[in-house]
């Protein structure tokens, strides 16, 4: 959640699976030169290779890392995360922002809490997706989508921001959210917690786990480390 998109997404194979259908093919050559293929088996290994090639087409785009300087690919949350991230926003009200929404799911979930809540991600099929089940369970007006990145999207306005990130990028995120806050708001972290803030609460373990943070603490911690 980062670089504009790349040509990759304007084809339906990326680079990655055509590398691996070389390396198919490779392995191929190479068992040819060893033993006799038989019809049969170029048979079967062609349509390895067009199935697996197909398969990359459908699911590529869903599985493309939405980033490029840091590689964040696209992790559906779990029930369970979900359930330990509304659990600790229990009680809050007002807007929301996830930052990487993915396939909306935390967005339309925190939607039907009462949040009017918003997702920003760069991968435009997982956008359209998230719109469009959206409108299926009818939260179109309070849950919306956008392709955005990150790293240029103002916080200001989000008395709550959700963040699935990766491990490299939460030092990273935590001082562009240490500056760009609205006063009185929450940050939930999931799966990895932010390197400096003391969270006031958490729910979960394992990969599952959530850190709540408040700006006000976060404002003592500034506070505290500029004397």
């Amino acid at each position: 959640m980062a670089a504009p998109l790349e040509k990759s997404r304007e084809n339906a194979i990326s680079p990655a699976a055509c590398e691996t259908c070389a390396q198919i093919s490779s392995a191929s050559l190479e068992a040819s030169e060893t033993k006799p293929t038989s019809k049969s088996e170029k048979v079967i290994l062609g349509i390895f290779a067009a199935a697996f090639v197909t398969f990359y087409a459908i699911t590529g785009p869903f599985i493309t890392p939405g980033l490029r300087r840091i590689c964040l690919p696209f992790v559906p949350a779990t029930p369970k995360q979900i359930q330990n991230v509304m659990s600790l926003l229990r009680g809050r009200r007002g807007t929301l922002l996830d930052i990487g929404s993915g396939d909306g799911r935390i967005v339309l979930e925190a939607a039907k809490h009462g949040f009017q809540a918003y997702g920003v991600e760069l991968n435009l099929w997982l956008v359209l997706f998230s719109r469009f089940q959206a409108k299926r369970l009818g939260l179109s007006s309070s849950a919306k989508f956008f392709r955005k990145d990150l790293w240029k999207t103002d916080m200001s306005p989000y008395e709550n921001v959700i963040a699935f990130g990766t491990e490299q990028m939460m030092g990273k995120l935590e001082g562009k959210l240490q500056s760009g806050l609205k006063p009185g708001s929450c940050v939930v972290a999931c799966r990895f917690p932010f390197p400096n803030w003391p969270p006031v609460k958490t729910e979960g373990e394992g990969v599952d786990q959530a850190w709540l943070y408040k700006q006000e603490k976060l404002d003592d911690l500034g506070n505290k480390q500029h004397h």
